[in-house]
């Protein structure tokens, strides 16, 4: 009889039950996967059952989207091709900004999430209501599989999509059930970039096309830009942007070509770029998107950045069709060390003697917190605003202060006005906060 402690022979893992290799190998990669299956006969057909690429994509996705429910009822797409597209379909998730000019009203932002069978990018834009935390989510765009396993992605131009009730019939191939979805394609250009463009070949009857990091199929679309033009078009409207009338006479030269064989308007290609970074993190602790009530009683955006060497950049996410308002600088510091406990009585005196913008809404209304350090800011209005005399900036004009509370959040403001812009969360893990529905379905403002 062998002592207790004594040495065992490993176990084999072609020995262990089959539902047991299937719970292993599910937390490979397909690429660990292919050089698995090259190992035995046995192994390439283990790596090759629907079982295993179903726990695969369920181990990744499942806490996410119903997995057997990709491609209508039933579930009827093959495992390994889901796994493919979910894998490219997931760097979408999270915060994207529009370039360039929508249409009018159209706010920039836009935010995509799982849905239980699909993956829906909704515009995001700041409540009308003034004094309010609130924030207005309209989807618009919808992109799931057919039950043959076809990408398709619809548009509604109103920014309408209220349920994905109406898109069932379309992604099934049985025909429209609302005459204002328009199907369009999903173009990826690398891991930050994507455009959504027109799919003619739809109404055609042609199979809806999305790109997996590459645009060289476009070409055989009508609607799309070939790779040449797309990119001759990025340029000419940065190029457009430094004469005033540039970019008005861009926009005259796309809607010549904007009417389709239907007899309507065409739905304009749209670019967008990813907004990383969209959370803090310990390090970063001011990083992020974030939104506020600024002194007009006005919801507003903003973006925090740092730099390689340690600067924060405060930027306002807005319409890019008001001035200034685009992608506009607030306040910026290459000076990052933080003023720690115990504060100088200046320091408190800049604190206590300016008011915090409070919401309308008295449920809404609470403190800040404990302050817990204090970082010194330069407004960026001279550098958007520039003093035309001449004569130098009384530094009190431009100076600022960032409140960091101990509840995770911040407030920011300037010696020379009397009030603090406290700063929110615009989303949490993954989640919109504060999300209400938009004062009619006809607008996307």
């Amino acid at each position: 009889m062998e002592p207790l402690g004594g040495s065992q022979s490993p176990v084999a893992f072609s020995e262990f039950p089959e539902d047991v290799q299937m719970c292993i190998l599910s937390f490979l990669r397909p690429a660990d996967i292919a050089v698995f299956a090259c190992t035995s006969r046995r192994f390439a057909t283990l790596c090759g059952e629907e079982r295993l690429w179903f726990a695969m994509c369920d181990r990744r996705w499942g806490s996410k989207t119903l997995i057997r429910c990709w491609g209508g009822d039933g579930g009827s797409v093959r495992f390994p091709l889901l796994y493919k597209v979910l894998d490219r379909w997931e760097n979408l998730i999270g915060f994207w900004r529009r370039i360039g000019r929508g249409d009018d009203g159209t706010p920039p932002l836009v935010f995509f999430e799982w849905g239980s069978s699909f993956i829906t990018g909704s515009r995001v834009s700041p409540s009308s209501e003034p004094g309010s935390y609130d924030v207005v989510k309209i989807p618009f765009l919808w992109m799931s599989l057919s039950p043959r396993g076809d990408p398709v992605s619809f548009v509604h131009p109103s920014c309408r999509l209220e349920s994905s009730g109406c898109l069932k019939k379309p992604a099934s191939g049985s025909g429209f059930s609302d005459s204002d979805l328009v199907p369009v394609t999903v173009c990826f250009m690398g891991e930050n970039h994507f455009v959504v463009d027109e799919n003619r070949g739809q109404y055609a009857g042609a199979h809806i096309i999305d790109e997996f990091g590459s645009c060289d199929d476009l070409t055989s679309l009508e609607a799309s830009s070939p790779p040449e033009r797309l990119m001759a078009e990025i340029y000419q409207y940065f190029a457009n942007r430094i004469s005033p009338c540039g970019d008005k006479s861009f926009r005259k030269q796309k809607k010549k070509r904007g009417k389709d064989r239907l007899g309507r308007r065409r739905w304009e290609a749209e670019h967008f770029v990813r907004i990383s970074d969209c959370y803090p993190t310990p390090t970063r602790p001011l990083q992020g998107l974030w939104k506020g009530i600024c002194e007009n009683m006005n919801l507003d955006f903003y973006l925090i950045t740092y730099d390689d060497v340690g600067g924060i950049a405060c930027r306002k996410v807005g319409d890019a069709s008001e001035p200034f308002s685009g992608y506009s600088p607030v306040f910026w510091t290459s000076n990052m060390p933080f003023l720690e406990h115990p504060f100088s009585k200046e320091e408190e005196d800049i604190y206590d003697g300016r008011e915090h913008i409070q919401p309308l809404s008295t449920n809404c209304i609470g403190s800040a917190g404990v302050i817990s350090r204090v970082l010194c800011i330069t407004c960026s209005y001279d550098l958007v605003v520039p003093d035309s005399s001449g004569s130098s900036v009384n530094p009190k004009n431009v100076e600022g202060r960032v409140w960091e509370y101990n509840t995770g959040t911040f407030g920011f403001g300037f010696l020379r006005n009397g009030h603090i812009i406290d700063l929110k969360h615009i989303a949490v893990n993954g989640c919109l906060l504060d999300t209400v529905e938009p004062p009619c379905n006809g607008s996307c403002s």
